[in-house]
């Protein structure tokens, strides 16, 4: 075994396209043998985070539902983007107009969002309609200093019935039409992912990020200074990466 792997002291898994694929009447489809690795990675004694840019619910009712789908997991356990987003909220004051899920809203409850100061948009889904969006605008073009935060910047993820878009091609929007660069608070940030190290307690060189997004997963790992793996699941295309079943990048 080389050296590298014998370090190894923790894992980070990405959870939609990873674990399951959501969407449908039960919320989402478990992809074959995940749960039994899921058990098998904490048998093994290696530390476990599972490391989400979810924002379609809060913590809480995204692990319930999980668990309902046979998934042993704690909210405890999982690293997501809207708590991250209102500590940062709190520590610089920042009141912020919401273009989030209706789900999601909850996470935000303890936060001033009063004659906004700020703009942080989520996987809206069914909320991203032009007047939601042109909202959203608004109040960031009116700023003097526009801050819009992002919930991730994915392209795309997979549900049960295809592909869907993200947040990040909706952040592109307004980043466009305001001619300001969202700060990113999820995935590929290289904050979001020494947080989730920092939670487990090792270091990124004992680490590996397994995901279905060569950006923000793999990337994003690499980039904090981990090994990532990609499976061959989820948004996983052959023609965008290249053959095999799984594709294992070590950093630079």
């Amino acid at each position: 075994m080389a050296a590298w792997a014998r370090a190894v002291r923790g894992l980070l898994l990405d959870i939609s396209g990873v674990l399951y694929d959501s969407g449908g009447e039960g919320g989402g489809v478990p992809i074959a043998g995940s749960a039994e690795a899921v058990q098998r990675i904490k048998a093994s004694g290696l530390k476990l985070r599972f490391c989400t840019n979810e924002t379609q619910a809060t913590r809480e009712k995204f692990v319930k539902k999980l668990q309902g789908l046979g998934f042993d997991i704690s909210v405890a356990e999982v690293t997501a983007p809207a708590p991250a987003a209102c500590r940062l909220l709190k520590e610089r004051g920042l009141r912020p107009h919401l273009l989030v899920h209706d789900d999601l809203v909850p996470e935000f409850a303890d936060i001033d969002k009063t004659n906004p100061n700020c703009v942080v948009i989520g996987d809206a889904a069914e909320n991203f309609s032009y007047a939601n969006l042109n909202e959203a605008f608004r109040v960031l073009i009116g700023l003097e200093k526009p801050v819009l935060i992002s919930l991730g910047k994915g392209r795309y993820y997979k549900e049960t019935d295809g592909l869907k878009l993200d947040v990040g091609a909706y952040m592109k929007a307004l980043e466009y039409a305001c001619d300001v660069q969202a700060e990113v608070v999820g995935k590929p940030a290289k904050a979001f992912f020494e947080s989730a190290l920092a939670e487990m307690g090792v270091r990124p060189e004992q680490a590996i990020m397994i995901g279905d997004d060569i950006v923000s997963d793999v990337g994003g790992a690499q980039q904090c200074g981990m090994r990532a793996v990609q499976v061959r699941t989820g948004k996983y295309s052959l023609s965008r990466v290249g053959a095999g079943s799984i594709l294992h990048l070590r950093p630079d």
